[in-house]
């Protein structure tokens, strides 16, 4: 499989007045194409925020960032906008849905970013919530779904402009035990698709059905195992 991200010696590190937190450090990391990667570690370890640097919603102190083989640390605003609509889908543990828009809507709005033509847009939201079994709630409002149709119709709306990676973080967090297996399930069927898939978790069932797990701890990757039983220790 050819190299989908490369990560070279990256560091992230916020200040607050004179306090500097050094959210990572020193990371180095390649995921190629169509992997399944569960990133695991206690709150504050860096998952979360190596996950915004990934999805460029934040940037690096210091380090190397290719994504698609694109430097992403040289690319502006608008150009990492462009990159976020097209290359990555985000999954986000409270749905992020808008409140007052039907589940039609709301799948349609990447692609009305993409300036995709309403005929194409409604023809292709129909396809994703068929796949994620929604399509007979397309005109119910976020609040008039349960928490595992919520995040289907986010991962309906994840995938509006056939991204390549999807990021999910946490998105289990709000499920009862069945809707997280459901949602599991789908992510399975997505990466069986081609679809690398990259999400984080605190549940280590769930981690379970990822190739590979990565653990965070202290800013630093500290183990990197893949299912089929090759372990390294970084």
């Amino acid at each position: 499989m050819e190299e989908l991200i490369t990560i070279k010696d990256l560091n992230k590190i916020y200040s607050t007045g004179s306090v500097q937190v050094h959210a990572l450090k020193n990371v180095n990391l390649e995921i190629k194409r169509g992997e399944f990667i569960a990133i695991m570690g206690q709150s504050g370890s860096g998952k979360s925020t190596l996950m915004n640097i990934l999805g460029c919603l934040d940037r690096p102190s210091s380090g190397r960032y290719v994504l698609d083989s694109l430097e992403i640390d040289k690319q502006n605003a608008d150009e990492l906008s462009l990159i976020r609509n097209k290359k990555i889908g985000f999954v986000f543990q409270a749905f992020n849905l808008i409140p007052r828009t039907s589940v039609l809507r709301n799948v349609e709005l990447p692609m009305i970013y993409a300036r995709v033509k309403s005929s194409v847009r409604r023809d292709r939201a129909l396809e994703l919530l068929e796949k994620v079994n929604l399509k007979d709630r397309i005109n119910h409002m976020p609040n008039e779904l349960s928490g595992g149709q919520k995040q289907r119709a986010a991962i309906a709306r994840a995938l509006a402009n056939n991204p390549p990676i999807i990021l999910a973080d946490e998105p289990t967090g709000n499920l009862d035990t069945q809707s997280s297996e459901e949602i599991i399930e789908i992510f399975e069927e997505l990466n069986r698709e081609g679809c690398t898939v990259i999400l984080v978790t605190h549940e280590p069932d769930i981690a379970l059905h990822a190739e590979r797990v990565i653990l965070f701890k202290d800013g630093q990757i500290v183990s990197d195992t893949r299912k089929e039983g090759e372990h390294s220790v970084v």
